[in-house]
């Protein structure tokens, strides 16, 4: 004679052992997932502390930028090329010196990064610049598709506003 309790447990224990042997690969790739683009953010910035250009190789060409709050830079960008030059550039062509990343934290789960740090430099006129910042992140293939800025949008405004830009 049969016992339905021991086969419906077994037969409970067999689908819960396939769905662990069916899971198990996407499961496994998420911590690589993770580690992978939060390393490609924490080197990007890196770079830029030393010097470089925390976009080179890790914003898409196709990148979406968006920087919420109001005023002239606030918006959405569709494009590497447009959010650096329309964003990016009136505010560093104003700057004497570089703009130094100080990161406070990255936290990266899966496709998605945040990095929150503060950024100072000195402006054309001989001023301080200085700005905290919330990036978030959509990675896909190692680069950014997807960005979001929070940062104190008036003390930009003011940069750009009251100074020269560099010429070259």
């Amino acid at each position: 004679m049969r016992n339905p309790v021991r086969n419906t447990a077994l037969r409970s224990m067999l689908h819960a052992g396939a769905f662990a042997v069916l899971a198990a690969p996407a499961l496994a790739d998420q911590p690589d997932t993770t580690a992978r683009n939060e390393a490609l953010v924490r080197a990007a910035f890196d770079r830029w502390a030393t010097g470089g250009s925390v976009f080179d190789g890790l914003l898409a060409p196709d990148v979406r930028w968006t920087i919420h709050g109001s005023g002239p830079v606030a918006g959405t960008y569709e494009s590497r090329d447009s959010f650096v030059e329309d964003a990016s550039v009136p505010l560093f062509s104003r700057l004497s010196s570089p703009l130094v990343p100080d990161v406070h934290a990255i936290w990266a789960v899966e496709d998605t990064v945040i990095v929150r740090f503060d950024g100072a430099a000195t402006t054309t006129s001989g001023a301080a610049y200085e700005n905290q910042f919330v990036w978030i992140f959509r990675m896909e293939h190692g680069q950014v598709v997807e960005a979001e800025a929070f940062l104190d949008l008036v003390a930009y405004q003011q940069v750009v506003e009251n100074n020269e830009p560099v010429t070259e």
